[in-house]
């Protein structure tokens, strides 16, 4: 899937952060910091992996997945790209 297709992944995950669901400041902060490593990865189009992103980012989807349905689709979503992309 192309930087673009993921990029506005980021975007609909960050439009679903601002309605602000009911997260701590904690999972808030964890979300954040995840999307700023996939911004990093897709500017820095890296070609080799980096397991830890993705490994990152299914942890995440894990972790909303009970509580958060909408927010963990749309990190599988991620998750799926990353693995397309050879992250």
């Amino acid at each position: 899937m192309p930087a673009r297709e993921l990029q506005e992944q980021l975007n609909t995950l960050r439009e679903q952060l601002d309605q602000n669901p009911p997260l701590t400041d904690a999972e808030r902060e964890h979300l954040h910091e995840l999307m700023a490593q996939i911004e990093s990865e897709i500017k820095l189009e890296q070609s080799t992996q980096d397991n830890s992103i993705a490994d990152g980012v299914n942890l995440a989807v894990e972790r909303f997945e009970l509580e958060h349905p909408t927010i963990a689709g749309t990190l599988r979503n991620i998750a799926n790209s990353l693995v397309s992309m050879g992250i």
